[in-house]
């Protein structure tokens, strides 16, 4: 089992400008990039214009990797919210204990679920204020 911690950048509707821009100014790779309208059970809830905004990326830079998205519905982003903490495993069970722990007199910003992006996916903010992404990665 790892776990790693990763910085997830939370944009409002100009993700992948900013992947461009970091490919430039650090000499990021793009790793991977999922539009919102690359899941199919949402994308008939999104018009064209969000169907292209980036529900998920992944940038390698040297050796560490920055993570991104756009705010779904163009929603503005709430004040200490555009940069979060995500904590990856590739383990459901450890992904669930890290989870419910960070939850402890908390606040659960999104119930730790199946995404078409990974099989354990859940954002909770702590008792101390610190947004956490919970992500589980895919195995292959």
């Amino acid at each position: 089992m790892t776990v790693r911690l990763t910085p997830y950048i939370n944009l409002e509707g100009n993700a992948r400008e900013a992947i461009q821009f970091y490919e430039q100014a650090l000499g990021a790779e793009v790793l991977s990039i999922m539009t919102y309208g690359d899941m199919p059970e949402m994308s008939n809830t999104f018009t064209d214009d969000l169907k292209k905004l980036v529900a998920h990326a992944k940038l390698q830079v040297g050796g560490t990797e920055l993570m991104f998205s756009d705010a779904p519905f163009g929603s503005p982003i709430e004040k200490g919210k555009q940069v979060t903490i995500c904590i990856s495993t590739n383990d459901v069970e450890e992904s669930k204990r890290i989870f419910e722990a960070l939850r402890q007199d908390g606040q659960v910003n999104m119930p730790l679920e199946e995404t078409p992006f990974s099989p354990a996916f859940g954002d909770v903010t702590d008792k101390f204020g610190v947004t956490f992404q919970v992500y589980t990665e895919i195995q292959n």
